[in-house]
Formats: C-alpha cells, structure tokens, sequence
C-alpha cells in the first residue's frame, strides 16, 4: 500500500488517512461553512455582511500568513506534537466562537485561533502523508483521499452549516466542529511519526514576521478596495515591498551560512513553481465561487442557510466524483493532463454559472455550474498537490509543505478577498452586475491557472 515501517499495510493506511483526511475536511469546512450564515451572525452579532466577510477573510489569511512557520516548526518540535497542538488550539477557539457575544470575540476565537491552529496542523498532514506513502500511486491515493475531504469540506460546508443553522443555531456549527476535532485528536494517537524532531534546529524568528506581515498587507489592501484605491495601492505596495525584504533576508542567512525559513532551492524547481500556482488559484476559485454564490442568494435572493446550502449539493457531488477517482485517474493519465482538464472543466462551469443565473429566477440555473467547478477542482486538486510535494526529498518537507499550504490558504483568502470585495461593493444597487463582474474576475483567475498548468513538463521526473 505505499505505507513504511507497518506490518498491516492496509489497516496502518486507514489508521493514518483518517484522522488527517478528517482534519483538512474541518479546516476547509471552516473557511466555506460561515457563507451561509452571513444574515444570521450579522443579525445575532448586530453586524455587516461585510462585517462577516472580514471575519472569514482573516481567518483565511492568518492560515495563509502563519502556513510558513508551522510547517518550519515540525522540523524542530515533530510532526505529530505540532498536529495535535494545532487540534487542541483550533478546538479552543471553536469553542469561543460558538460562544461569541459579539464580532470581536468570534474574530478572536474564529479568525485567530482557529486560524493558528489550523496553520500549525496542516503542513504535518502533507508531511506525513509524503513520507508514510512512496509512489505516484500510493501517493495519489492517499493525497486523493485528503484532498477529496478537503474539497468536501470547503464544498458541503455551506450545506452543513445551513442545515445546523437553519434546524438549530449558528453558534452549534461551531460546537461540530469542535467535537470533530476531539475526534481527531482520538484517532491520532497512533499516527506515526517516521523522523525525530530535531530540538537544536534553527527558527528564523525575522523571517516569520517578514513573510506573514507581507502576506497581511497584500491582501488586506485587496479587501481595502472598495474604500480607497490610493490605500489599496499603498498597502499591496508595502506588502511587496515587506517580501521583498523576506527573499532578501532568506538569501543573506543561507550566504551566512544560516538555516533560514524558507530554502531557496524550493524557487529553483520551475515544476514546483508552476505546481503552486496551480494551487493557489484553484483554492481561489473554490472559495471565490462559494463566497460570490452564497452572498448573492442570500443578500439579493433572500434565502435562508439551508436553501443556500443545499444548492451547493452540486458541487459537492461534482468534487467527491472526481476526487475518489484520483487513484485511477493517476495510473491512465499524466497529472499535467489532469491539472489541464480539470481548468477547462472549471472555467466552462464559471460560464455557465454567468450564462445561466443572470436573469433567471430559478433556483435549478446554478446547478450544472456548480456541479462542473467542483467535478473540475476535485480532478486536479490532488496532482497539484503531488506535483510540488514529490519535487523535494525528505529533508525538505518541512518547508515545502508549509510553503504549499501558504499558497493555497492564500488562494482562499483572495478568493474571499478579490471576488468579496467585486460583489460586496455593489450588491445592493447593481446586485446582477456585480454578481457578473465577480465571476467575470474568477474565470480571468481560471485562464491563469490554465497557463500555468500548460507550462508544467508533459512528464516530469520522478521524485
């Protein structure tokens, strides 16, 4: 089964699988759910839809700002201690959340400590996936099955937290997701952990801050949009301008000889490079889409959480379809050929979601869109995933996977950020204009994706 130092291949599988397939699908669930219940918290906390949408911004960007160190601290504290803190930490702040009197503390309990949970949990669970399983089909296995729960969970988010919305409170999709994390911690107990953590191993403390202050300022300029396009500009500037001094640190400490956050071999790879950009604007588009759909049927169609979430149902359905046959898919086709098919798929469901719903009062026009975005995300999600991952040696899983999921978290975040701002701006005066431009902006970040993908080499090396 691909699995390393196991007796019981097949059981030590699902032993590993399960509890860090449960653990994307709570974190994407996490970052999608909140979409359905914008009138809801906005009422109960005396808020603004754009109020909400901060929250669900922030705490996409605090996973994509803080992705980079976690994934660094593995090296030096274990893999499996970092999951399980980041388990304990997120359900901490699930809890606050679900308790929350008003904006500030959900933010606190939602946006940043689920957030920094989630940043510390994540990168082990690709870690872990890529040294317990060798092969690009063992690999595709497993990574088909974690991105399969993730693509679930960012996709029926919005269904399952409009039924518990809808049947009970808000306040109760939060207390779910702190008892799927219990269950969690549960099943990782016996979670191997194949490399020992190495306490002597250097944290570069400076270029933690570099990076995610960098990554903050971008993307809050981007949501800054619809205010002022002098502070946009200045803060999307200044955020360059922080990176740039990051790379910089980054170069000066491996000249210095000096263990940095982030090696520069992992910029070196152009498949890696184009693999992550694969990735970033696939998680855009999910989100991005989720987001733009959910605020328009409830803001300008009115309808409650549950009717929300259950047109969503499409995509669901779309991406488990695509996804449990990532397996099969990796043994008859070239995972460029997947990443390919799978934008074109995509951006032909984002056509039909601008060609079928403006106009159209039926609820049933958003179906066959969504059902094709999620068939499309879910065929490529897990060989972009393979691609970066097998492009580096153990040695550099650590980096490469807080790396990775920096880059997909803030693919999340602009996708809440970019098409959020689109809708939110004009939703109320022009609501099928800005409902259009929105998805106008997605598709334009779909033929991004597209060209990257064609760029990647028609058989790349095996790792």
């Amino acid at each position: 089964m691909g699995t390393s130092g196991a007796d019981g291949p097949a059981r030590t599988s699902r032993q590993v699988l399960l509890p860090l397939a449960l653990a994307q699908f709570i974190c994407s669930f996490a970052g999608s759910n909140m979409n359905v219940m914008i009138n809801d918290i906005s009422r109960d906390l005396d808020t603004t839809v754009q109020g909400v949408q901060i929250a669900i911004t922030i705490f996409l960007l605090v996973m994509a700002a803080l992705m980079i160190p976690g994934g660094k601290l593995t090296d030096r504290y274990g893999r499996k201690r970092c999951f399980r803190a980041g388990l304990a930490l997120y359900g901490v702040g699930a809890l606050l959340s679900a308790a929350a009197p008003g904006l500030g503390v959900l933010i606190l309990g939602n946006s940043i400590l689920e957030g920094i949970g989630t940043a510390l949990l994540i990168p082990p669970v690709y870690i872990l996936t890529t040294l317990l399983f060798t092969g690009v089909a063992a690999r595709a296995r497993a990574f088909g099955a974690i991105s399969a729960m993730g693509g679930v969970g960012a996709a029926a988010g919005p269904l399952i937290g409009g039924l518990i919305t809808s049947a009970l409170s808000w306040r109760l999709a939060f207390v779910f997701q702190a008892l799927v994390i219990a269950a969690i911690l549960w099943l990782s107990r016996k979670v191997p952990d194949p490399l020992p953590p190495d306490p002597s191993r250097r944290f570069d403390t400076r270029g933690a801050i570099l990076s995610a202050a960098g990554l903050i300022l971008v993307v809050t300029g981007i949501m800054a949009a619809d205010e002022s396009l002098w502070l946009t500009l200045g803060l999307i500037a200044a955020g360059g301008l922080v990176l740039l001094l990051f790379f910089r640190s980054v170069q000066a400490q491996e000249r210095a000889g000096r263990e940095p956050l982030l090696s520069m071999a992992l910029f070196r790879d152009r498949t890696a490079n184009l693999g992550l950009v694969t990735q970033n604007t696939q998680w855009l588009l999910l989100l991005g889409v989720s987001f733009v759909v959910s605020a328009f049927l409830q803001v300008v169609r009115g309808y409650d959480a549950i009717r929300t979430g259950v047109i969503f149902t499409a995509a669901t359905v779309g991406l488990l379809i695509s996804s449990l046959a990532a397996e099969r898919l990796a043994k008859r086709r070239a995972q460029r050929t997947l990443i390919l098919a799978g934008y074109v798929v995509t951006i032909a469901g984002i056509g039909a979601l601008l060609a079928m719903v403006i106009g159209s009062p039926s609820v049933w026009a958003f179906t066959p869109g969504l059902f094709l975005i999620g068939l499309g995300l879910g065929a490529m999600l897990t060989p972009s995933v393979n691609v970066v991952q097998s492009s580096f040696g153990d040695d550099l899983q650590g980096e490469i996977s807080g790396l990775s999921r920096s880059v997909s978290n803030l693919g999340s975040s602009l996708g809440t950020a970019i098409a959020g701002t689109v809708i939110v701006a004009g939703i109320t005066a022009t609501p099928e204009r800005s409902y259009g431009l929105a998805m106008l902006v997605l598709a334009v970040v779909g033929l991004i994706g597209l060209g990257a993908a064609a760029l990647l080499p028609r058989r790349p090396a095996p790792a």
